[in-house]
């Protein structure tokens, strides 16, 4: 009797251990992972020797969270990068943008940027976007090139329609800057020694040996993470913000620190 009692309880405490599964995940989803800042490094220096270290980040998706956004940005700051890299989503919302443009205005390197899709349908103010952007030292590349003779870079940036400025060939690498990742299949006889994108938001919500359960327009097979595409490698942001729904499961909000 001992015994199927222990037995008992042993399937009790099981099945309420099974029950609590779900409930855990679901805490960490909503209040936890969606401000648990990740620093995800990659070294793509081929020779060893280092020229460029900088950040690539994307889609803030700003709704007010100025802690939030003050984390991001010391974050940053505290890496120290020669500059950063953000392809695009800022807000969703224009109303919001003045106030994420001030984050931005705090980044101690310069800060070259791309609109991403929110950009185009909130009608965001890209004279304030500009002008941010430079304040940085950086600057907003909507179809327009930038060169940063000290490290050898060319940044290439292309807006959502698909219009990139070309390159002029002036540096020995070229890196892409675009919002879509499904774009890298599409870029014809282009190519660079490093595409950056976003968009993916890498699913927010990854499960296990499955992946993203859901996936905006506009990723394919890109969602998360490094590739290589026909065009050059391929380095997928998921996202600093969130998007429809405010949750994360193995999926955190990401800087890439990338090493060239």
């Amino acid at each position: 009797m001992l015994l199927e009692e222990r037995m008992i309880s042993r399937r009790k405490f099981l099945s309420l251990g099974l029950l609590a599964l779900p409930a855990a995940a679901g805490f960490d989803a909503k209040w936890i992972e969606p401000s648990l800042l990740s620093v995800r490094k990659l070294d793509l220096s081929s020779t060893g020797q280092t020229r460029a270290r900088f950040i690539h980040f994307s889609d803030l998706h700003y709704k007010g969270d100025a802690e939030f956004a003050t984390e991001v940005v010391r974050k940053i700051n505290e890496l120290k990068p020669d500059f950063v890299c953000f392809t695009g989503d800022l807000v969703e919302d224009r109303a919001f943008a003045t106030e994420a443009l001030s984050f931005v205005r705090q980044i101690d390197a310069p800060v070259y940027g791309i609109p991403g899709n929110h950009e185009y349908s909130s009608r965001a103010p890209f004279a304030e976007y500009q002008s941010a952007f430079s304040t940085t030292g950086g600057a907003w590349l909507l179809a327009r090139n930038a060169t940063l003779e000290k490290h050898d870079v060319e940044l290439v940036g292309m807006d959502i329609t698909g219009i990139d400025a070309r390159s002029k060939f002036g540096a020995n690498r070229r890196i892409l800057l675009m919002h879509f990742p499904a774009v890298a299949d599409q870029l014809g006889n282009e190519r660079f020694d490093l595409i950056l994108a976003g968009h993916s938001h890498g699913g927010q919500v990854r499960l296990p040996f499955a992946g993203a359960i859901v996936l905006p327009p506009g990723v394919g097979k890109y969602d998360f993470g490094l590739y290589q595409t026909r065009a050059g490698l391929l380095n997928v942001n998921p996202g600093i913000g969130t998007y429809i729904v405010p949750w994360r499961f193995n999926c955190r909000p990401e800087l890439t620190l990338i090493t060239i």
